[in-house]
């Protein structure tokens, strides 16, 4: 009898396991198979479900793959992703093939006769990158011309590096030497060479690394310049400046490259700068982690953000050292709440494969520099998997950190980083993650157009609100749009930093195409949402207007509510998960709730609160200030929620606004 149940029990077991296997293959989303919620009580995903995942993308990949000829080449997504002629195409299978090496590297170092789609998974890679020195191959790699530049073949190539480097003994012990030998001559033109002064010297490092732990000759006074020269992209707080941008990629990018170069190779050949990389990456414990809302969900920011899970590979590799100051179950729930929010989504795979934007297409996001292949530089976050099952990464309990442990319900929590100058704030109402950083970069300067678009431009952005792109007709969400001299609606994004003083963060701002339209931008987080006090000092008259986040539509249609509270209108818009509020304090004289459609990440169809206004220079009232609020659907709004401002006071002659707010706190806005 007893063991009837226990064949019983068996075939239960299988019976659910192949059922979400086949939901898996039916509905195209990654499915958590047998959630452990003792070790991991938020997300139920272990080390185990983390290999499941990296091997649900890989499986996508290899979709594509019927014969070891076959290249990791993906259909194409309309809009400005490349490919756009045939000489494109090699460098794209290049990318196709080291990006999803990312993959499939830390995995075949456990399991080397891994299969897929009926090839060997390893055969494979080590074929491809034979091809890449084969002249009569489609896949060939010209070498670098001897006065040639930078390209994207350099940053395949350090990926391709970073791959070997750490799983020399599949990828590259067996393959034949001449390859070898030409593959060191091809990849070592390319690395021993110029390189972009950003992020991108460490595409040459690791080349040039990967060789001479082989035993090449290298130039090794370029790799320590490189390497040396990396380091003064630091900025404190964890925080690289990519010249001149910070976002999601300046972090995890730098200190992943870091720690990775570090434990691989740096340890042994150059422990003095393995040092430096190893204390810059230990700062980065006690900022960033802030970075994402309670639920472990990341931001949409920045350029690159198709590259989603790999900003959270900073965490995992923290378990490379068994660090008591490190609240590693709150390291991991943060990571493992990441890819729950994307390969769980259901738009976030097209084809197999995962789709260019945030969660599915979503062309205002994507980079010229992109094509389908280059998402997978998202699989380093799988780099994690080399970190040891006994690590405390895998086996400390999930926990919510900060969120259980040092928040507190209305009260807002920020976290300001001097050297990078970016403000981190956390709402423990709504579990929410908001974010202040730099944007200066004009449209006539920005070449590849993304520096200065929605993807930098906008005054903040949060974890709960993805950012929408702008609207022709002026619909803006989270920035001003001001007419210009063409009557075009034009965002503003040429902000200089002052200063983080007492809770209000203070920019300065010119509109790119009239130096005479000048702000001086100062904002309050509060509990709920943000209070801004905008200072007007232009000199001409402009129509402009100012858009809260925007919300997309879901299931349900988005109701809008209007109210008066102390005098002030407040108009409410409502999704079903979220309640936004927006109330015009002073210098607006209309609100209106715009719909739009195709401008948000989330939804074909949307809508956003705007103020507008028409400025007069003239005008003794230059002040404009708003509350952009939010709650969670279905709780009620009370008195002091919509209204926590008891009064705000301008003085002539004077640079001074004094705000009284109900909580007895009183606050002095001083823009100079």
């Amino acid at each position: 009898m007893k063991k009837l149940k226990s064949l019983l029990a068996l075939f239960i077991l299988l019976s659910l396991s192949s059922f979400s296997q086949t939901q898996k293959n039916t509905d195209n989303t990654f499915h958590i198979i047998n959630p452990d919620y003792e070790l991991s009580p938020h997300t139920g995903i272990t080390k185990q479900h983390w290999k499941d995942a990296a091997l649900y993308l890989l499986e996508g990949a290899f979709s594509y793959i019927h014969t070891m000829d076959d290249p990791m080449k993906f259909p194409k997504q309309a809009g400005k992703s490349y490919p756009h002629d045939d000489r494109q195409v090699p460098t794209e299978k290049l990318e196709g093939l080291c990006r999803t090496l990312f993959v499939a590297a830390p995995l075949l170092k456990e399991n080397p006769s891994l299969i897929i789609n009926n090839i060997k998974v390893a055969d494979y890679y080590r074929y491809q990158i034979e091809k890449l020195v084969d002249s009569t191959s489609e896949s060939f790699i010209v070498p670098r011309a001897k006065n040639g530049g930078p390209s994207q073949n350099l940053v395949e190539f350090g990926a391709l590096g970073l791959s070997l480097l750490i799983n020399s003994e599949i990828l590259w012990e067996t393959l034949p030497q001449d390859k070898k030998d030409a593959l060191a001559k091809t990849m070592l033109s390319y690395g021993d060479g110029p390189t972009v002064d950003s992020n991108w010297k460490f595409f040459n490092i690791f080349v040039l690394s990967f060789f001479k732990e082989q035993g090449y000759v290298i130039n090794e006074k370029l790799l320590v310049e490189y390497l040396e020269k990396s380091l003064t992209h630091y900025r404190g707080d964890g925080w690289y400046n990519d010249s001149p941008a910070y976002d999601y990629y300046s972090m995890w990018a730098f200190q992943m490259y870091g720690a990775i170069w570090s434990e691989y190779f740096g340890n042994k050949h150059y422990p003095e700068i393995a040092y430096k990389f190893k204390s810059n990456f230990n700062d980065l414990k006690t900022t960033y982690p802030y970075l994402f809302s309670k639920n472990g969900n990341m931001i949409m920011w920045g350029r690159s953000i198709s590259y989603r899970i790999g900003a959270i590979v900073p965490f995992p590799l923290m378990g490379f050292e068994n660090d008591p100051n490190v609240n590693y179950g709150w390291m991991r729930r943060i990571s493992s709440g990441v890819i729950k929010q994307f390969l769980t989504h259901p738009e976030f795979m097209k084809d197999q494969v995962p789709t260019l934007g945030f969660y599915g297409p979503f062309e205002p996001a994507v980079q010229n520099y992109s094509c389908r292949g280059s998402v997978f530089w998202m699989g380093k976050a799988f780099m994690g998997l080399l970190v040891p099952d006994d690590s405390p990464f895998w086996t400390a309990k999930e926990n919510e950190g900060a969120w259980e442990a040092e928040f507190k319900n209305d009260k807002v929590s920020s976290k300001f980083m001097k050297g990078s100058e970016l403000l981190i704030t956390d709402y423990p109402n709504i579990g929410a993650s908001e974010v202040r950083s730099w944007c200066h970069e004009k449209v006539a300067d920005d070449w590849q157009k993304f520096r200065s678009t929605e993807n930098y431009n906008r005054l903040s952005y949060s974890s709960a609100f993805p950012w929408q792109a702008d609207g022709e007709n002026g619909e803006v969400a989270m920035n001003y749009v001001i007419k210009n001299k063409k009557e075009d609606w034009e965002a503003f994004r040429l902000y200089t930093f002052k200063k983080f003083e007492e809770g209000v963060y203070y920019r300065d701002v010119v509109l790119e195409t009239n130096k005479n339209i000048t702000f001086n931008l100062a904002e309050i987080p509060l509990d709920n949402g943000i209070l801004r006090i905008d200072r007007n000092n232009s000199t001409e008259p402009i129509s402009m207007r100012l858009g809260h986040y925007a919300l997309p539509k879901l299931d349900k249609d988005i109701i809008k509510t209007t109210k008066k509270v102390k005098g002030k209108i407040v108009t409410i818009i409502d999704n079903g998960n979220y309640q936004l509020a927006m109330i015009p304090l002073l210098g607006w004289n209309k609100t209106e709730v715009v719909s739009t459609k195709d401008l948000h990440p989330e939804s074909e169809n949307s809508q956003v609160i705007n103020v507008s206004a028409t400025f007069n220079p003239n005008s003794e009232l230059n002040i404009y200030a708003t509350l952009m609020l939010w709650k969670k659907s279905g709780e009620k709004w009370t008195k002091k929620e919509l209204f926590p401002v008891k009064n705000i006071k301008q003085f002539n002659n004077s640079n001074n606004v004094i705000i009284h707010l109900k909580n007895n706190k009183k606050t002095v806005i001083k823009y100079d």
